[in-house]
């Protein structure tokens, strides 16, 4: 009897240790880039992407997607990862104060879930290409966004969002790629 109380008194000295949460391993594709006016169009709705008014390098891994609420916007969809980078085009036509504060104003909209806002100033005189790109890091619901113009013509937004609830830590895999690809697309970034 005497081992019987000893053995359950040694028994119940441990303490169990909770488990952290785990994350799913995200593997993120190889990437190769095309030029986005060579891009196959989709089906015969879609428009010729040569038409566009602007032009950059996009990943092979994506696909676009033309939408029609607007002239010249697009999306660009990743399947592997269910992202998107939403891209809006305007022309400016004395109104690139008022482009530029909305384009500001997405971008600080999500100032209150995020650490931080780096900013990168981008400036290509040889290609009259000039802009910001916004790194949101922190559990916000877009990871990246940026904008680009010449200053007379022509206006460029973008923001990446992926489809599910925002989690750094666990996204940090798709959000480090799809940066990559964002850069891409601003460093090659032309008018037309």
């Amino acid at each position: 009897m005497i081992c019987l109380a000893l053995l359950m008194c040694v028994a119940c000295t441990s303490v169990s240790t909770p488990k952290p949460y785990g994350y799913y391993r995200i593997a993120v594709p190889d990437t190769a880039y095309m030029p986005f006016d060579q891009y196959p169009s989709a089906g015969e709705m879609q428009p010729s992407l040569s038409r566009y008014p602007y032009s950059f390098a996009l990943s092979k891994n994506a696909h676009v997607r033309v939408r029609t609420d607007e002239p010249w916007w697009i999306n660009i969809y990743y399947p592997a990862l269910d992202a998107t980078i939403h891209c809006s085009y305007k022309p400016v036509r004395n109104n690139l104060r008022e482009l530029t504060n909305d384009a500001l104003e997405f971008v600080y909209r999500n100032a209150s879930f995020a650490n931080a806002i780096p900013e990168r100033e981008y400036s290509h005189p040889e290609a009259q290409v000039y802009g910001v790109l916004f790194d949101l890091e922190g559990n916000t619901a877009s990871s990246c966004q940026f904008f680009v113009t010449d200053s007379t013509r022509h206006f460029f937004r973008a923001s990446v969002y992926c489809n599910c609830p925002p989690n750094a830590d666990s996204l940090a895999p798709v959000y480090n790629y799809l940066r990559t690809d964002v850069i891409k697309m601003v460093e090659t970034f032309e008018w037309k």
